[in-house]
């Protein structure tokens, strides 16, 4: 568990720092890791219930490892001293935040559209969205990058808090686990089919409380921003089913409500396009303006949830 200060300070250091190039984040340690895995897997496995069980194998063994690993590193880093201990847990809670590298990644393709500089702003945009970049529109770039900072609201700032809270860095590098490997293996492409089955179905399930918390954050957020919060519960609670994920659109269509603006529509991932459903009502055309809008809206719900997480831990604690 996180005291109310340790929790506060892995936040600053988040917003600080943010994810310093060349900084081995432990994101990346597990990306290899789970390369490695995927490639023995696919070498060893040869049919689709071998790759079904090999997905459950790598899923349940990074998990642990990430979670025992973070406890061990804890516990021994408190059994030196117990400041290096508090230490060891700040520093592993904020590299599981990732706010300032969302907004940072969302301004860079802000500011090449706002210079007319489109190919550089789908080159920036493909680093943050797994669909294909180089055809996009600037009106599809700006939806491109309103849907992603939504949706990692919720998946790279509130979930990892809303870990933090429950269980501390070991819950929180856990699902960072989880959500690693479904961003490496979770595609809905024939190659990762059955190896992808399991860590798809489990981020599923581990985002399932965070998106709702989300959604319900973006709506309380848009109060403080001038957006609309009638809007943001309207269109959740309307359009936030229509995603073929069961989380990703409940963000997605409180951050449409929110901004008055439609998001969804035909992506085009490894070669094929894939149609999905509207989120929203077009009350007004996508502007580049929107993405800062969705960054703002994403540091309001962050900021509510740190409240409350504070909150709760002083309760707690007390």
């Amino acid at each position: 568990m996180m005291t109310p200060l340790a929790l506060i300070a892995a936040c600053f250091l988040d917003l600080i720092f943010g994810d310093p190039e060349g900084f081995p984040h432990p994101v990346v340690l597990m990306g290899r890791l789970i390369a490695g895995l995927e490639g023995f897997a696919r070498s060893i496995t040869h049919s689709s219930q071998g790759r079904r069980l090999a997905g459950i194998m790598i899923t349940l063994f990074l998990v642990f490892l990430c979670y025992g690993l973070s406890l061990l590193l804890i516990h021994g880093a408190a059994g030196i001293h117990p400041v290096l201990g508090w230490g060891v847990a700040v520093f592993l809670a904020y590299t599981t935040l990732s706010a300032r590298s969302l907004h940072q990644e969302a301004d860079r393709v802000k500011r090449c559209l706002e210079q007319g500089r489109i190919e550089e702003a789908r080159r920036f945009l493909s680093g943050i969205v797994g669909r294909e970049t180089q055809d996009l529109t600037e009106q599809e770039i700006i939806r491109a990058a309103v849907e992603t900072v939504s949706e990692n609201t919720s998946d790279g700032v509130i979930a990892p808090l809303f870990y933090l809270l429950i269980g501390g860095p070991p819950a929180a590098m856990a699902y960072k686990a989880v959500s690693t490997l479904d961003s490496m293996l979770g595609y809905k492409h024939e190659h990762f089919r059955d190896l992808g089955w399991f860590p798809a179905r489990f981020d599923d399930f581990a985002n399932f409380i965070p998106a709702r918390i989300t959604g319900l954050l973006m709506v309380l957020g848009s109060l403080f921003l001038n957006l609309s919060a009638p809007g943001a519960l309207r269109i959740m609670r309307r359009d936030g089913r229509k995603h073929d994920s069961p989380n990703a659109g409940i963000p997605e269509a409180a951050a449409a409500g929110a901004l008055g603006v439609q998001l969804g529509g035909t992506n085009v991932y490894m070669g094929a396009a894939r149609p999905k459903l509207h989120l929203g009502d077009p009350k007004r055309p996508l502007h580049v303006k929107c993405i800062r809008e969705a960054v703002s809206l994403m540091y309001a719900s962050s900021l509510l949830m740190i409240a409350f997480s504070v909150f709760i831990r002083f309760l707690l604690s007390h």
